[in-house]
């Protein structure tokens, strides 16, 4: 690789939708594998794994806002729709999945401000193939917490977008409702656009019509409406969905469909939703300029934000302690 270019891919921007800020408790933080607790730097797993192997496995991010484990009902309901897609037995219940969650949050002292990724692979393997029936025992599931809250620049001056030429797949290629390990084509998108000097790629699907960005869920105004993509060829994101089901609670209108690059251009804002953001607003794409955090990008980010904050069933409350 040019000596550019990786000096481009070294350096981690302030502006990124995955940036936060530094924390070094999380150098301590303790990590669930498998059954035990672990502390970070010993928190391993098998080079046989088939998650390791060939991406065989699905997974969760989850945020942690003031006691509440924000949609955890949303995200634990999508890891196991994942699941059972690719005939992966996870071994547990619903509810000792999400007590994995809960109890890595309270073995680390956590109660606000904190992230975790939950990951379940089909488990290790007899050798290192594609073949599932090679598994020689049960899954293998991680969850990695940590102090986690994004940095202020991303907020503040929006993202640049870059459209990529890798394209997001339809469901007979790789349907991207499966939140899969499985992410090479995202990585080639973003690294096309981090050497484009953006923070993220904007993807098209198949037909040319916008679909996603590389790791969170795009939205556009125009004209006073909220607009997405059809949902066909983006993530399932649990985010997206809550955005739309607010705006329209509130009387946004919302159309979610087919729209081009030439319509994203002229667009009056924009901004990407995600678990660990919520809403970050985008100050330009390919290049044009738009206004990062307008009026109404503002008002569902305020909505967004009164949601989390609230005591709705659909998050998870921890206990008082372990």
């Amino acid at each position: 690789m040019p000596a550019q270019a990786d000096s481009a891919l070294s350096k981690i921007s302030k502006t990124s939708s995955q940036a936060y800020t530094p924390d070094d408790r999380n150098d301590a933080v303790l990590v669930y594998v498998n059954g035990n607790f672990v502390p970070r730097h010993q928190a391993t797993v098998s080079v046989f794994d088939a998650g390791y192997v060939c991406g065989d496995g699905v997974w969760e991010g989850v945020r942690l806002v003031d006691g509440r484990i924000v949609s955890f009902d949303a995200h634990i309901d999508r890891l196991w729709e994942g699941a059972q897609s690719i005939s992966l037995d996870i071994g547990m219940t619903k509810d000792q999945i999400k007590k994995v969650v809960i109890d890595t949050f309270l073995r680390n002292g956590m109660r606000d401000g904190a992230h975790a990724r939950l990951m379940v692979t089909r488990g290790v393997k007899k050798t290192p193939n594609q073949d599932p029936r090679f598994i020689i025992g049960s899954a293998t599931i991680v969850c990695v917490a940590e102090h986690k809250v994004v940095t202020p620049e991303a907020k503040q001056k929006g993202l640049k977008l870059f459209t990529s030429t890798f394209r997001c797949s339809g469901p007979d290629v790789f349907d991207l409702r499966l939140n899969s390990h499985s992410r090479l084509n995202f990585i080639q998108a973003l690294i096309q656009a981090i050497q484009a000097g953006a923070d993220e790629a904007l993807m098209l699907d198949p037909n040319g019509f916008v679909a996603s960005c590389n790791s969170t869920n795009f939205f556009i105004v125009r004209n006073g409406a909220l607009w997405t993509s059809s949902g066909r060829y983006c993530f399932n994101g649990i985010t997206r969905a809550t955005i739309a089901r607010l705006a329209r609670e509130a009387g946004i209108p919302v159309f979610e469909g087919d729209f081009t690059l030439a319509e994203v251009y002229a667009a009056d804002e924009a901004f990407v939703t995600g678990t660990l953001a919520g809403i970050t607003p985008v100050q330009a794409v390919d290049g044009r300029a738009l206004v990062p955090g307008g009026p109404l990008t503002q008002r569902l980010d305020a909505l967004y934000r009164a949601y989390i904050a609230s005591a709705t069933e659909a998050h998870g409350m921890l206990p008082a302690a372990l």
